[in-house]
Order: C-alpha cells, then structure tokens, then sequence
C-alpha cells in the first residue's frame, strides 16, 4: 500500500495516478474540499480520506506532499513507524525516474505546458509515460519514457538525474526561498549539471544564456534569435495557429504547422522538438504528436459563453501575467479584456509589485483579488491587496462571491482573464451563472 499525505497536490495527485497505473494499491489524505485535481483520482477509484494520523499503519509505504512540515500529525506519525517507508514527494519520483528514459522541463514559467507538449509528442512515438504539474499522471506498462515537470522549489529537483532536460527560463521565483538571483541561477547549474544526455536550454532569455553550464554537459540552445543552435525561421503567427522552420546549427529539419497561439507556445514548441531531434527523431515523427496537444489544465484554457471568453490561467508571476495579457490579445483582437489576478504569497507581491502592476495594466481592466491561501501570509511581510492595487490606476479590489461576480458580469461583453496558482476558477464559475 502506497499512502499520500496530501493526494490532492498537484503533484502528488499526479504522482498516485501513475502508480496506480502500474498495478500498486493506492489511496491518500487530504482536506474534504474539492480541488480540480482529484478528479482523475476520483476516476481511478483512489480512496481519499481526511487527515487522520491513525491512517498511517504498519507496512505503507508513505509519501508526504512537500506543503506539509515534518510536525504535520500524519507526517509525524510516519516518520516514528519503523515499520513505514517514507518519501518526500521529490525523493520518491526521483527514484521512479531511473527506470525509464527520463524527460524533465524545467524553468520559472512554462513547464507545465512544455511538459504536456513534450509528452503529447513523444507518446505518439513510443509509449510515453507524464507527471505534469496540473494534476496530470499517467503511464503505460510498456512506457519506455517518462516526461517529467521539474519544479525549482527548495531545490527539489536536484532530486532528479534525468537523460534530457528543457531548461524554459531563469526569472527569479519563490522568494521566499531563494535570496538571491545568483542562489535561484545556482540551483538551475546544479540540475543541468546532473543531466545525462542532452540539455536544450531557451537560448533568447539573456538569464539562461548567463546559467554556466557546466561543459561535460552535452547542451545546446533553442530561440528565433540568431545564434541559437536549433533556430525558428520564417515565422508566420495568425490568430489561430503558426507556422515555421526548423533550422540545427544552420541546416534545415523540416516544416511545422501547428495549431497555437502566442509566441510563448512557438518557444515552448521549439524546445520539444529539439529535444526530439536530439533524441534521434525525425520532423515528421515529432509533428503529428505536438500538433495533437490540447493543452493543459488551467493554462490558457479557454470557454465561450455566447458573446463572452473565459480564460483559465496558473499565471503567478508578472512575465506569466504578461504572456497571458500578450496571448489573449493576439487570440482575440478587438475585444475588451478584463484582468481578474489573485496573488499567492506575500513576498512574491512584495518583491515584484512594479512587474505585477506593469503586466496587468496590459488589459483594458484590471480587478485584484486579496490573499487567501493558508501560506500566503510571510513573517516580516505585512500587506494587503492594496499595495499592488496602489500601483495599477482604475484597478478594483473584488470580493470572490455573488456580488463580485454581478460587478464582472456587468462587464459583458469581454474576454475575461482569470490568473492566479489559487482555486480562483470558483469566482469564474459564478460569473458564468451570472450570464
């Protein structure tokens, strides 16, 4: 029996999806209320049970979500077992890795949609196992890969010796953590350090190019700029797809059509396939799989209602909030956009105040939601809602219930962006009723 302290994680979730994949018995811990992620534990039968240190018995198997302290009762209660394994959630993926041919992508923004492209990619190849950061897990019993999301957090993904690795970005993230933009690139030069195969890296962000790679690291660099080694050419981007060549080192690889939206999916798409390509495949084995992606959960997801565009989004960091703004626009010209943010994490807020207020003033209108995650809150950091609000001129503050939704559906007709790592996708949900 493996048991999860914290299945609902997107992670963990994920995690417990693929080993009840592989024929292992598996159930977990969590709070009562729904998240999005528990569906497909829900479709698998897993059992969910709420946090109870007498779920911990003899002979488990026990892994425990990275949210969770050591004097958590239910981590507590393992760790005194001697009859228990224990695995951070980290630690335990790690050593899963080692036995197939691991595909990890790693960076500030993006690899949850790089991972979900690249294991659209290669599964139309060769059986390709996921652990995707929105919840996603899954795995055949004849997988020969293993496409991982490799978060940066408290080094977590040191934890990991993949065979390839996509490194996406290097803006500093989780400043609770990392003090430093030196430490944050410190900790990317470690994970590449540890990479065995081939390491493609996004060669147009001047952060990456700044990461010393160490040389016995067999790596290479993917962009549109001049002076990457996998190069996009001849570059068309429509409001419904994009179209480009692939150049290594000067030399044609071939075409792709492929049907999305934003230059930040042209990047992502590029990584894939030079990955691919180092991998031994040809364009026209990688195309059909990428072409087939259909996104992730809550990463640009998108749902008319009449007149009216809801788009779901992780963005938690101002170059993710831009991104999102910069793709809504492209995506669709002429209407109104409506910024709806919810921070995570004070000192996120705190530090990139100026980044946040500038990337949301993209939008036509920009509502803010206040902090209301257990962990959000920081010794030493003590703001509000308002010390981002003060910065962005016309913003609103928006209460996440029946009267802030009627203030956005009055709104209508608009594309309306909801953009937070937190469960703000409930205040969507109402604005839908209101229309």
């Amino acid at each position: 029996m493996v048991f999860f302290i914290g299945i609902k994680g997107t992670g963990m979730a994920a995690l417990a999806c693929i080993l009840n994949d592989l024929g292992m018995e598996v159930s977990g811990s969590d709070l009562t209320k729904h998240f999005f992620t528990e569906d497909p534990l829900i479709e698998r039968h897993i059992p969910i049970l709420p946090f109870d240190p007498a779920n911990i018995r003899d002979g488990m198997t026990v892994i425990i979500g990275n949210a969770f302290k050591e004097d958590f009762p239910e981590v507590a209660a393992a760790r005194s077992n001697p009859k228990v394994t224990c695995y951070r959630y980290h630690e335990y993926l790690g050593a899963l890795m080692k036995d197939y041919t691991s595909l990890c992508v790693a960076g500030s923004h993006g690899k949850t949609t790089t991972t979900g492209m690249l294991a659209a990619m290669m599964d139309e190849i060769a059986p390709t196992g996921h652990l995707i950061g929105d919840g996603s897990g899954e795995i055949h019993p004849d997988s020969q890969y293993l496409a991982v999301e490799a978060c940066e957090y408290r080094r977590h993904f040191l934890a990991y010796h993949p065979d390839y690795a996509i490194i996406t970005n290097a803006d500093l993230d989780h400043v609770d953590y990392f003090k430093t933009e030196a430490d944050y690139a410190k900790a990317y030069e470690e994970f590449a350090s540890q990479v065995k195969k081939g390491l493609v890296l996004f060669g147009d962000d001047p952060k990456v190019r700044a990461l010393r790679i160490d040389p016995k690291v067999t790596h290479y660099y993917y962009g549109v700029d001049d002076g990457n080694d996998f190069q996009a050419v001849n570059i068309v981007e429509t409001s419904e797809d994009m179209h480009f060549d692939v150049l290594f080192q000067g030399k044609l690889q071939g075409h792709f059509d492929l049907p999305f939206v934003g230059r930040h999916l042209l990047w992502n798409s590029l990584g894939v396939i030079a990955l691919g390509l180092l991998e031994g495949y040809t364009a026209e084995q990688i195309e059909p799989g990428l072409a087939s992606f259909k996104g992730t959960k809550r990463r640009f997801t998108i749902e008319k209602h009449g007149e009216n565009v809801f788009v779901d989004d992780y963005a938690h960091h101002p170059t993710e909030v831009s991104i999102t703004i910069d793709a809504a626009r492209k995506r669709f010209p002429g209407k109104k956009l409506i910024a709806i943010f919810k921070p995570h994490r004070v000192s996120r807020v705190f530090h990139f105040a100026d980044d946040f207020a500038a990337a949301l003033k993209k939008a036509d209108e920009v509502y803010l939601c206040d902090f209301t995650s257990i962990d959000d809150k920081e010794d030493g950091i003590d703001i509000d809602i308002t010390y981002l609000q003060e910065r962005i001129p016309d913003s609103k503050i928006l209460s996440e219930d029946e009267q802030g939704a009627a203030e956005l559906a009055a709104l209508a007709p608009a594309v309306y962006l909801f953009m937070s790592s937190k469960d703000i996708y409930g205040l969507s949900g109402l604005v839908k009723q209101k229309l």
